[in-house]
């Protein structure tokens, strides 16, 4: 068995604490921002529009952004509405508690460590939340759905993940999500290994059209130094 030398992380739900969230009631208080009298009807428009990405991405595994969104909604986000936006995200953009000691285990055993997320926002979004929570330095690279073509599962999204880290051969390559399709298959579909964590609540209509086998099963991030370490000692 090849040595693990990289452990890539899913982010929402896998490094970030799954929350069940209401959307609508989200973009509601986006919406009484750009058109008040209008409130209803510009959130359901967004609400719409975030469904038909991650539909095209569950389905075409392509991406997107959040100004697609906006564009797709016939909405122009001001800056008092995308502050409030990112506002209303901020309590489900939280660590899980071991995600920094998982992290700083991880390099202090040498191995490179990077985030392959599925998401709409920039990379500003994201590096702030990871500044904020003290991990961005723990990152050796990071790639963000919202930057390339391509969503998991597609084979070109572990690919950049890989790129990003500086490593060349997938099979010293260890996946970590929450997702049996896009981080499970997805990763082992490229020649990765790839652990479960089982702590979220997929929505049914996320769900993609077959399911992977992990290599292993997780329900804490820091149960991944033992199975890195197993691996590894019986390389």
């Amino acid at each position: 068995m090849t040595k693990i030398e990289a452990v890539l992380f899913d982010w929402g739900g896998t490094l970030a604490t799954w929350h069940d969230i209401d959307l609508r009631a989200l973009w509601r208080s986006v919406a009484v921002l750009i058109d008040e009298e209008r409130a209803d009807e510009v959130a359901q428009r967004l609400v719409d529009a975030e469904h038909s990405i991650w539909m095209r991405s569950r389905d075409e595994h392509l991406s997107s952004t959040l100004e697609e969104v906006c564009l797709l909604a016939d909405v122009v986000m001001s800056a008092e509405a995308e502050a409030a936006y990112e506002l209303g995200w901020q309590p489900h953009t939280v660590l899980e508690p071991d995600a920094i000691d998982t992290l700083r285990g991880l390099r202090e055993r040498g191995l490179k460590v990077g985030v392959l997320s599925n998401t709409i926002w920039s990379r500003r979004r994201h590096e702030d939340i990871f500044a904020r929570d003290g991990v961005l330095e723990l990152l050796d690279g990071a790639v963000y759905t919202s930057e390339i073509p391509y969503t998991k599962p597609h084979p070109e999204a572990f690919q950049a993940a890989m790129k990003a880290v500086g490593v060349t051969d997938p099979a010293t390559c260890l996946f970590v999500g929450d997702r049996l399709f896009d981080d499970v298959w997805g990763a082992q579909n490229v020649g990765m290994r790839a652990a479960h964590i089982p702590h979220s609540a997929i929505p049914t209509n996320q769900i993609g059209h077959t399911e992977g086998t992990p290599d292993a099963t997780v329900h804490q991030l820091a149960e991944l130094l033992t199975v890195v370490d197993n691996w590894n000692t019986s390389a």
